[in-house]
């Protein structure tokens, strides 16, 4: 069956086409990154309003990409939340009102649960390595979703078979990387900047700190980091003299990636053992650093390490249409009076996100 996905949840338009929730036939994105950059972060008003424009042709574009028509869709699966609310609007709005005109199963999905919903996926293989046109095995694993909005460890079980461990207890660590690079001037968004001059710096050139890191639980804290990196920009002087020495700023931006990426992996570590498992899913925007990807090759040796390709890392379509298969498969789908909501139970279920 193919399912056509549907995501708005922030500053991503996207809509993907998946055969059985595994084989991506296409997968586009509208990012809207230059609307947003000279404000240093998302506009809900103008993110709303580029959804508005940007959603038919998307849609069209994914149809069009997968050498299909709507006629060959078996069902939609769209975004309800959590995410901004007047995006989140834009695309179930659509759903509805395209599933209705088209008599076809309307299914939501929680953001998310698509993220780790996403080493499933691929064109070829998925994350794990498997071929996509195989049913996959869908093995316990620790889960860590990272982005600008979520910091969070979890038990995936089963596709939307979630249990929490852990979270974040104030900033997310995405937002973190894009409040330190704003503190040091490099612009939004931040996290591919300060990946991008951490690989020429020296990790060890400030002390910073490792927050909750040798906590005896699986939540994660980095406001205090934040804090500690926006004094070391202080003490050189401010964001323009920190920027003129292209090194130093450089070495700052390392030390920071080395404290976040300790915290992360940390974490995960005990997570694994806790739950005497094997196999490790790194999800969301932030799986995309490049210094967190070879620092997982090369702590996690004997561990199972599933990254997605960087497309199905970002916001997107296929983690939603994917998911949307199998909630389909287990009886789950939304009437025409389902409302986007700001917040969504990650481990409710997917029963209760149709609600």
């Amino acid at each position: 069956m193919y399912v056509l996905g549907i995501e708005s949840s922030c500053d991503e338009t996207a809509a993907s086409i998946v055969e059985d929730g595994r084989r991506v036939l296409s997968n586009r994105i509208a990012s809207q990154v230059p609307l947003h950059q000279r404000f240093g972060g998302v506009v809900p008003e103008i993110a709303s309003r580029a959804h508005l424009e940007q959603i038919v042709p998307i849609v069209d574009g994914a149809l069009k990409d997968a050498g299909i028509t709507l006629n060959d869709v078996g069902a939609i699966a769209v975004t309800r939340g959590p995410g901004l609310i007047g995006c989140l609007l834009v695309g179930v709005e659509f759903a509805k009102s395209l599933a209705l005109a088209r008599g076809l199963p309307l299914v939501s999905v929680q953001h998310v649960a698509g993220h780790l919903y996403s080493p499933y996926l691929g064109r070829e293989t998925d994350a794990w390595g498997t071929p996509v046109t195989s049913p996959g095995e869908f093995e316990p694993f620790v889960g860590m979703a990272i982005s600008g909005g979520h910091s969070s460890l979890v038990l995936v079980r089963g596709p939307g078979v979630i249990e929490p461990l852990g979270e974040t207890l104030d900033d997310a660590v995405g937002e973190a990387y894009d409040k330190v690079a704003k503190l040091m001037g490099l612009g939004y968004p931040g996290g591919p900047l300060v990946d991008k001059l951490a690989a020429a710096g020296d990790p060890k050139s400030f002390q910073l700190p490792r927050p909750l890191l040798n906590r005896d639980n699986f939540d994660f804290s980095f406001s205090g980091l934040k804090t500690a990196t926006a004094r070391a920009v202080e003490q050189a002087g401010g964001a323009e003299a920190l920027k003129a020495d292209e090194q130093l700023l450089a070495d700052l931006c390392a030390s920071f990636q080395a404290a976040c990426v300790d915290v992360l992996i940390g974490k995960a570590k005990k997570a694994l053992k806790g739950r005497r498992l094997k196999r490790l899913a790194v999800v969301g925007g932030v799986a995309c650093n490049r210094g967190l990807r070879a620092a997982l090759r090369e702590r996690l040796t004997h561990t199972q390490v599933a990254n997605p390709d960087p497309e199905f890392c970002t916001d997107n379509a296929a983690m939603i249409a994917g998911l949307g298969w199998h909630v389909l498969k287990a009886g789950g789908t939304s009437l025409p009076s389902l409302n986007a909501t700001a917040r969504l139970d990650l481990t409710a279920g997917a029963r209760a996100w149709q609600l």
